[in-house]
């Protein structure tokens, strides 16, 4: 054999075979290739997207505490200050009852003061006409004298 005609022949079969490999496997290999750095590629786009809908998710939480805790902080706020009130309340209405019931204690002491006075006079009274009995040794008719009596209490 003739190395000239068989380098010639396996010339034109590989170049025969780079044809075939040019026109039917390399385009759906570099399409498969394509496909899959475009995957991957979007799919570091799809990580970077998730990166930063998390961060904008952690400072909505973020914020979304601060204003729980500020509510929290305004509802203490506002709870110590109707705790305040009640208090005041409290010792408001405690301190009117207490007035109220010292002045219904004194009006029942002069109430009772008047009534002891009364029968005081009373008996200061009748000790007085069984005084005059007994200076004048006679009997003073009481209801022939009401008037009398009745103006001697008035003087006592």
């Amino acid at each position: 054999m003739n190395l000239n005609a068989t380098l010639g022949a396996q010339f034109v079969v590989f170049f025969v075979l780079a044809l075939f490999t040019m026109k039917f496997i390399w385009p759906p290999l570099m399409n498969a290739l394509d496909e899959r750095a475009k995957k991957i590629a979007d799919g570091l786009a799809a990580a970077d997207r998730g990166r930063a809908e998390m961060a904008a998710a952690e400072k909505r939480v973020q914020a979304e505490l601060a204003g729980a805790r500020d509510e929290g902080q305004r509802r203490i706020g506002e709870a110590d200050k109707r705790a305040a009130g009640i208090i005041d309340d409290a010792k408001k209405t405690a301190s009117d009852e207490a007035a109220r019931i010292i002045a219904a204690a004194k009006a029942d002491a002069e109430q009772q003061v008047n009534k002891a006075r009364e029968e005081l006079r009373g008996q200061v009274a009748t000790l007085a006409v069984k005084g005059a009995e007994q200076i004048l040794k006679r009997e003073v008719d009481a209801a022939a004298h009401a008037g009398l009596l009745n103006q001697l209490k008035t003087e006592l």
